[in-house]
Protein backbone atom coordinates (compact mmCIF):
# COMPACT_ATOMS: atom_id res chain seq x y z
CA UNK A 1 0.00 0.00 0.00
CA UNK A 2 1.28 3.11 -0.69
CA UNK A 3 2.22 5.80 1.43
CA UNK A 4 -0.38 8.37 0.62
CA UNK A 5 -3.10 5.73 0.83
CA UNK A 6 -1.85 4.99 4.27
CA UNK A 7 -2.32 8.94 5.48
CA UNK A 8 -5.88 8.97 3.57
CA UNK A 9 -7.07 5.81 5.24
CA UNK A 10 -5.78 7.00 8.74
CA UNK A 11 -7.72 10.56 8.39
CA UNK A 12 -11.11 8.98 7.34
CA UNK A 13 -10.59 6.74 10.60
CA UNK A 14 -10.03 9.80 12.52
CA UNK A 15 -12.87 11.70 11.05
CA UNK A 16 -15.19 8.79 11.99
CA UNK A 17 -13.94 8.45 15.48
CA UNK A 18 -14.35 12.45 16.27
CA UNK A 19 -16.93 13.49 19.39
CA UNK A 20 -19.91 15.65 18.45
CA UNK A 21 -18.97 19.08 17.54
CA UNK A 22 -20.48 22.15 19.35
CA UNK A 23 -23.18 22.65 17.32
CA UNK A 24 -24.36 19.21 16.75
CA UNK A 25 -24.35 19.30 20.62
CA UNK A 26 -26.62 22.43 20.60
CA UNK A 27 -29.10 20.78 18.12
CA UNK A 28 -29.31 17.39 20.29
CA UNK A 29 -30.31 19.53 23.23
CA UNK A 30 -33.01 21.99 21.62
CA UNK A 31 -34.28 18.50 19.79
CA UNK A 32 -34.42 16.96 23.69
CA UNK A 33 -35.63 20.27 25.35
CA UNK A 34 -38.80 20.63 22.48
CA UNK A 35 -39.64 16.90 23.26
CA UNK A 36 -39.30 17.42 27.17
CA UNK A 37 -41.39 20.67 26.76
CA UNK A 38 -44.12 18.45 25.09
CA UNK A 39 -44.57 15.81 27.48
CA UNK A 40 -44.62 18.36 30.15
CA UNK A 41 -47.40 20.28 28.71
CA UNK A 42 -49.23 16.87 27.34
CA UNK A 43 -49.31 15.96 31.32
CA UNK A 44 -50.45 19.16 32.17
CA UNK A 45 -53.41 18.72 29.52
CA UNK A 46 -54.32 15.30 30.59
CA UNK A 47 -54.14 16.61 34.54
CA UNK A 48 -56.61 19.43 33.50
CA UNK A 49 -58.99 17.22 31.83
CA UNK A 50 -58.68 14.08 34.34
CA UNK A 51 -59.52 16.97 36.95
CA UNK A 52 -62.25 18.13 34.97
CA UNK A 53 -63.80 14.66 34.46
CA UNK A 54 -63.62 13.90 38.07
CA UNK A 55 -65.46 16.65 39.06
CA UNK A 56 -67.88 16.32 36.13
CA UNK A 57 -68.64 12.68 37.73
CA UNK A 58 -69.30 13.88 40.85
CA UNK A 59 -71.45 16.96 39.75
CA UNK A 60 -73.80 14.24 38.16
CA UNK A 61 -73.61 11.99 40.95
CA UNK A 62 -75.10 14.75 43.26
CA UNK A 63 -77.43 15.97 40.97
CA UNK A 64 -78.76 12.22 40.24
CA UNK A 65 -78.77 11.79 44.24
CA UNK A 66 -81.38 14.47 44.75
CA UNK A 67 -83.64 12.84 41.72
CA UNK A 68 -83.59 9.67 43.87
CA UNK A 69 -85.07 11.54 46.69
CA UNK A 70 -87.62 12.52 44.93
CA UNK A 71 -88.88 8.73 43.91
CA UNK A 72 -90.26 8.21 47.25
CA UNK A 73 -92.17 11.45 47.33
CA UNK A 74 -95.85 12.59 46.33
CA UNK A 75 -96.01 15.96 43.95
CA UNK A 76 -97.62 17.69 46.38
CA UNK A 77 -98.10 17.44 50.99
CA UNK A 78 -100.76 14.15 51.21
CA UNK A 79 -102.26 15.87 54.16
CA UNK A 80 -102.65 19.49 53.28
CA UNK A 81 -102.36 19.45 49.19
CA UNK A 82 -102.71 23.05 47.47
CA UNK A 83 -105.26 25.53 48.04
CA UNK A 84 -106.06 28.02 45.84
CA UNK A 85 -107.36 31.31 47.42
CA UNK A 86 -107.36 34.92 46.17
CA UNK A 87 -106.87 38.46 48.51
CA UNK A 88 -108.56 41.67 46.52
CA UNK A 89 -108.61 39.23 43.46
CA UNK A 90 -105.33 38.54 43.65
CA UNK A 91 -105.13 34.39 43.40
CA UNK A 92 -102.49 32.62 45.15
CA UNK A 93 -101.84 29.33 46.11
CA UNK A 94 -101.11 28.05 50.08
CA UNK A 95 -99.39 25.12 50.32
CA UNK A 96 -96.36 25.29 47.70
CA UNK A 97 -92.87 24.77 49.17
CA UNK A 98 -92.19 23.95 52.81
CA UNK A 99 -94.77 23.95 55.46
CA UNK A 100 -94.58 26.49 58.31
CA UNK A 101 -92.81 23.57 60.84
CA UNK A 102 -90.81 21.72 58.44
CA UNK A 103 -87.43 22.97 59.68
CA UNK A 104 -85.14 20.41 58.75
CA UNK A 105 -84.22 17.87 56.13
CA UNK A 106 -86.21 14.94 57.24
CA UNK A 107 -89.26 17.16 57.09
CA UNK A 108 -89.10 17.48 53.47
CA UNK A 109 -91.76 15.33 52.40
CA UNK A 110 -92.69 16.32 48.90
CA UNK A 111 -91.83 17.26 46.19
CA UNK A 112 -92.62 21.28 46.13
CA UNK A 113 -90.96 21.06 49.02
CA UNK A 114 -87.57 21.35 47.27
CA UNK A 115 -88.22 24.66 45.09
CA UNK A 116 -85.53 27.11 46.22
CA UNK A 117 -83.70 24.35 48.39
CA UNK A 118 -79.99 24.75 48.75
CA UNK A 119 -78.06 21.64 50.00
CA UNK A 120 -74.31 23.09 50.90
CA UNK A 121 -72.10 25.87 51.86
CA UNK A 122 -74.44 29.08 52.96
CA UNK A 123 -77.43 26.65 51.54
CA UNK A 124 -80.96 26.13 53.82
CA UNK A 125 -79.35 22.91 55.32
CA UNK A 126 -75.67 21.44 55.32
CA UNK A 127 -74.87 19.98 52.22
CA UNK A 128 -74.32 18.18 49.57
CA UNK A 129 -77.10 15.20 50.68
CA UNK A 130 -77.36 12.18 49.14
CA UNK A 131 -80.75 10.21 47.87
CA UNK A 132 -81.38 9.43 52.24
CA UNK A 133 -81.10 13.09 53.27
CA UNK A 134 -77.78 12.03 54.30
CA UNK A 135 -74.83 14.77 53.99
CA UNK A 136 -72.33 13.41 51.50
CA UNK A 137 -68.74 13.18 53.98
CA UNK A 138 -65.27 14.58 52.35
CA UNK A 139 -63.04 11.99 52.04
CA UNK A 140 -58.86 12.41 51.93
CA UNK A 141 -56.48 10.95 49.11
CA UNK A 142 -56.03 7.53 51.31
CA UNK A 143 -60.19 7.44 51.45
CA UNK A 144 -60.54 8.14 55.56
CA UNK A 145 -63.07 10.78 56.19
CA UNK A 146 -61.84 13.72 57.24
CA UNK A 147 -63.35 15.70 60.13
CA UNK A 148 -63.00 18.86 61.70
CA UNK A 149 -63.02 19.45 65.51
CA UNK A 150 -64.28 16.00 65.95
CA UNK A 151 -67.37 16.14 63.85
CA UNK A 152 -67.34 14.40 59.99
CA UNK A 153 -66.81 17.31 57.13
CA UNK A 154 -69.19 17.54 54.53
CA UNK A 155 -67.96 17.45 50.91
CA UNK A 156 -66.30 20.91 50.34
CA UNK A 157 -67.22 23.13 48.09
CA UNK A 158 -70.02 21.60 46.66
CA UNK A 159 -73.83 22.73 46.70
CA UNK A 160 -76.98 21.63 45.13
CA UNK A 161 -79.60 23.97 44.55
CA UNK A 162 -83.09 23.03 43.31
CA UNK A 163 -85.88 24.54 41.74
CA UNK A 164 -89.50 23.10 41.31
CA UNK A 165 -91.81 24.12 38.40
CA UNK A 166 -95.40 23.12 37.37
CA UNK A 167 -95.28 22.57 33.43
CA UNK A 168 -98.68 22.91 31.11
CA UNK A 169 -99.90 18.75 30.48
CA UNK A 170 -99.49 19.03 27.05
CA UNK A 171 -96.30 21.64 27.00
CA UNK A 172 -93.59 20.64 29.41
CA UNK A 173 -91.56 23.77 28.08
CA UNK A 174 -94.49 25.73 28.94
CA UNK A 175 -93.81 27.13 32.87
CA UNK A 176 -97.34 28.02 34.85
CA UNK A 177 -97.98 29.51 38.20
CA UNK A 178 -97.85 28.20 41.12
CA UNK A 179 -101.53 29.35 41.30
CA UNK A 180 -102.40 28.69 38.12
CA UNK A 181 -105.73 25.95 37.17
CA UNK A 182 -107.41 25.49 34.38
CA UNK A 183 -111.18 25.64 33.88
CA UNK A 184 -112.61 22.92 31.27
CA UNK A 185 -113.67 24.72 27.59
CA UNK A 186 -114.31 22.81 24.22
CA UNK A 187 -110.18 21.56 23.99
CA UNK A 188 -109.38 20.99 27.45
CA UNK A 189 -110.88 19.36 30.42
CA UNK A 190 -110.45 21.12 33.56
CA UNK A 191 -107.53 20.89 35.78
CA UNK A 192 -107.10 21.77 39.54
CA UNK A 193 -104.43 23.46 40.77
CA UNK A 194 -102.23 20.40 41.78
CA UNK A 195 -102.79 17.87 38.95
CA UNK A 196 -100.33 19.43 36.93
CA UNK A 197 -96.59 17.96 35.87
CA UNK A 198 -93.54 19.21 37.65
CA UNK A 199 -90.55 19.97 36.21
CA UNK A 200 -87.88 19.75 38.69
CA UNK A 201 -83.94 21.01 38.29
CA UNK A 202 -81.03 20.20 40.17
CA UNK A 203 -77.70 22.58 39.77
CA UNK A 204 -74.78 21.27 40.89
CA UNK A 205 -71.93 23.63 41.44
CA UNK A 206 -68.32 23.65 43.07
CA UNK A 207 -66.05 26.63 44.73
CA UNK A 208 -62.90 26.22 44.99
CA UNK A 209 -61.23 27.47 47.99
CA UNK A 210 -60.94 31.33 47.43
CA UNK A 211 -62.96 31.49 43.97
CA UNK A 212 -66.57 31.49 43.05
CA UNK A 213 -68.69 28.79 42.61
CA UNK A 214 -68.87 26.83 38.91
CA UNK A 215 -71.29 25.28 37.64
CA UNK A 216 -70.52 21.61 37.11
CA UNK A 217 -73.72 19.99 36.41
CA UNK A 218 -77.61 20.20 35.87
CA UNK A 219 -80.41 17.99 35.52
CA UNK A 220 -83.62 18.55 34.78
CA UNK A 221 -86.48 15.26 34.73
CA UNK A 222 -90.48 15.63 34.97
CA UNK A 223 -92.75 14.15 37.57
CA UNK A 224 -96.25 13.39 35.78
CA UNK A 225 -99.19 13.33 37.22
CA UNK A 226 -99.92 10.02 37.49
CA UNK A 227 -104.40 8.94 38.09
Amino acid sequence: MLRSDISNSRKRTHALSRGFTLLETMIALVIIGIGVLAFMDAQSAFIRSNSWSNRAATGMLLANEIREMTRRMPRHDPVTGLTLTSTNGVAYVIGWGSEAGEVAIDDIDDIDDLDGMVFGDDGDFAGPIDAFGDVVPAVDITGQLVTVNGEVRSLIGWTQRVTVEKVDPFDASLVRADSYSRVANGLYNAVNVDQFPLRVTVVVTHAEVGSNPVEIARLSWIVPVLN
